[in-house]
C-alpha cells in the first residue's frame, strides 16, 4: 500500500515525509530517518529575513547531505518580496524542493505575523506564493493547518490559493493553531482538502505506527504522510510503517539497537558540532528515545550532567 508520487519533477518513492521541527530534524536526526525508510525529509525552518541579514545562526540550518535527497528546504517569513528574493539568492544550494511554511504555532513567530498566523490573511498568502513560485525554477510546496482557530478553519481555501499560485503539492496538519499539538487531529480536513486539489496532498497528525498510517491513507486519500514527533527518539517509524502496509511484521528495536542507536546520533552529531555541545544536544533525544524504558527516568537524570561522548557511552551500555 506504499504510495509513489511526485512533487513538481521530483519523485517520492514510499510517501513517508519526515516532518520539520525546529531543534529536532537537523541533519544528524534526518541521516538517521533516512537510512530507516523516510522517503522526504524537511529542513528546520529558515527565516527569509535571517537569509536577508545574513544571520550566522541561519548558515547551519541549511546545510544539506548528499546521501538526504531528496529533501526540501522550509523557509518562512511574511514580506512577499523578501521571501522570494531570498528563495532565489539560495537556489543553486544542494536541495531538491522549497517548503514554504504556514503551520508553526509558536507565539514568537505568529506575533510577528508569519507562521500559521498566515492563514488569517489569504490575500497575502497569494502574494507570497505567488512571487515564490515565480522566483525559481525549483518546485514549491505548503505546509498549513487546519485553520487559524474554530472560527477560522479554512485550510480548503487557501490549499486552492497555493494551487492556483503553482504550488506542487500541500501537507496539511488535522490541528488549529490554537491547538498547538493537543486534542485529536481532524483528518477530515485533509480529506476536505485533498478532495479539492489535483496536486498531491501529504496528511499529517495523529500517525505512530503503521496501522494509523493505513487508516489514514484509506481515511483521507492522501498522496504521503507526514511523521513528525511520532519520530523523535523512534527513527525506525519509518522501518515499521513501510513493513506494515507491505504486509510484513513491523520490527521494534531492542534494547541494544536503541543504545547503538543514540551513540550513533551523537558521533553524527560531533561531525557538526564540538564534542560538549553535541552531548548537550543528545540530552532530549535520550530522553525520547528511552521513553517507557525500564529505569528511564533514572537514566535521563545522569544523562543531563554528562558532557562527554565517552561518559554517555558508559552510562547506556551500563542499561543494556
Amino acid at each position: 500500500m506504499l504510495k509513489n508520487f511526485k512533487i513538481g519533477n521530483i519523485n517520492i518513492e514510499g510517501g513517508l515525509c519526515l516532518g520539520p521541527m525546529a531543534g529536532v530534524s537537523d541533519l544528524p536526526f534526518r541521516h538517521l530517518c533516512k537510512e530507516m525508510g523516510a522517503s522526504l525529509l524537511v529542513t528546520e525552518m529558515v527565516s527569509a529575513k535571517a537569509i536577508y541579514f545574513k544571520n550566522k545562526n541561519t548558515e547551519p540550518l541549511m546545510k544539506i547531505d548528499k546521501a538526504e535527497h531528496p529533501i526540501a528546504l522550509q523557509l518562512f517569513g511574511s514580506d512577499p518580496d523578501i521571501i522570494a528574493e531570498m528563495a532565489a539568492s539560495i537556489e543553486d544550494r544542494d536541495f531538491d524542493i522549497f517548503d514554504f511554511n504556514m503551520g508553526c504555532p509558536v507565539p514568537k513567530i505568529v506575533n510577528n505575523g508569519e507562521g500559521s498566523a498566515l492563514m488569517k490573511n489569504p490575500k497575502l498568502v497569494e502574494e507570497i506564493l505567488s512571487k515564490l513560485v515565480k522566483s525559481v525554477k525549483k518546485p514549491v510546496t505548503l505546509k498549513i493547518r487546519r485553520g487559524f482557530n474554530e472560527d477560522n478553519i479554512n485550510a480548503v481555501e487557501i490549499a486552492k490559493i497555493a494551487e492556483g499560485a503553482g504550488v506542487s503539492a500541500v501537507a496539511v496538519h488535522g490541528r488549529t493553531r490554537e491547538q498547538y499539538y493537543s486534542g485529536k487531529a481532524d483528518w477530515n480536513i485533509i480529506r476536505d482538502v485533498k478532495s479539492a486539489l489535483s496536486i498531491p496532498v501529504i496528511g499529517n497528525g495523529d500517525v505512530v505506527d503503521g496501522e494509523s498510517a493505513k487508516r489514514m491513507y484509506e481515511y483521507t486519500g492522501c498522496d504521503g504522510i507526514m511523521i513528525a514527533r511520532a519520530a523523535r527518539g523512534n527513527p525506525w517509524i519509518f522501518r515499521e510503517i513501510r513493513a506494515y502496509l507491505n504486509g510484513d511484521t513491523p520490527e521494534k528495536p531492542t534494547a541494544k539497537e536503541i543504545v547503538d542507536m543514540i551513540l550513533r546520533h551523537c558521533r553524527l552529531q560531533m561531525e557538526y558540532d564540538d564534542e560538549i555541545m553535541a552531548v548537550r544536544k543528545m540530552r532530549k533525544h535520550v530522553a525520547w528515545y528511552t521513553h517507557g524504558m525500564k529505569g528511564s527516568s533514572a537514566l535521563r537524570d545522569k544523562v543531563n550532567h554528562v558532557e562527554k561522548y565517552d561518559e554517555l557511552e558508559s552510562l547506556l551500555q551500563s542499561t543494556v
